[in-house]
């Protein structure tokens, strides 16, 4: 049986609840941004690769694999890039992107590749508000950011274009945006609505 499962950064409880409070707030004078970020479920977190995976993957050991293959510091700090509108109708907290991410998603993809099925990409897709990049990371890996194409990025929400639009140009001005992001946690995860931490696999300090 093929799922659809993602390996991510976790930020530290302190900017899990940031991060919470942050899409409310952007959420508060209108539609509410979506799926609802919580601790309980649907975990804000950095998505380092995600797509439909065969049974044959084992959660726990792909991260302890993960992180035998990198020297890991034992927490990631990473710059804010700021509130950023992605078509279509996503609102990202973008993040600076070191090479050691790059890394971390090339290891990742490495162990995951002999699991990845296929057959279960989304060929029926609309493609044309992607990136070159973008459709050539789509057509390899099924996931849209890999390679020359990653944008690392916390997801705060799903809402209409308009909306995005305004809120990745007001937001800045009227909610409070770290200016730094600390991770310290590997996750494997169930993918849920829009591409949410829904369920969560195996956990695994950084360092």
């Amino acid at each position: 049986m093929t799922r659809r499962l993602g390996i991510a950064l976790l930020p530290c409880p302190e900017h899990t609840r940031t991060a919470i409070q942050l899409q409310q707030d952007l959420g508060a004078s209108g539609e509410p941004l979506r799926p609802v970020l919580g601790e309980d479920g649907n975990l804000p977190h950095l998505t380092v690769f995600q797509g439909p995976l065969d049974d044959g993957l084992e959660p726990g050991p792909l991260l302890e694999r993960t992180a035998a293959s990198l020297s890991l510091p034992a927490a990631i700090s990473l710059g804010s890039a700021g509130l950023v509108h992605q078509p279509t109708g996503w609102l990202f907290m973008s993040v600076e992107r070191p090479a050691l991410l790059g890394k971390l998603q090339e290891t990742v993809i490495g162990l995951v590749g002999p699991h990845l099925d296929r057959t279960a990409f989304d060929a029926v897709r609309d493609l044309s508000h992607f990136t070159e990049a973008e459709r050539a990371s789509h057509a390899r890996y099924g996931y849209r950011y890999t390679g020359e194409a990653y944008a690392p990025h916390l997801t705060l929400g799903r809402t209409d274009e308009e909306t995005a639009t305004a809120l990745a140009r007001t937001g800045p001005r009227s909610v409070a945006v770290p200016r730094t992001w600390i991770f310290d946690r590997l996750s494997c995860y169930v993918m849920g609505e829009h591409g949410a931490h829904a369920e969560t696999l195996a956990v695994r300090p950084l360092g």
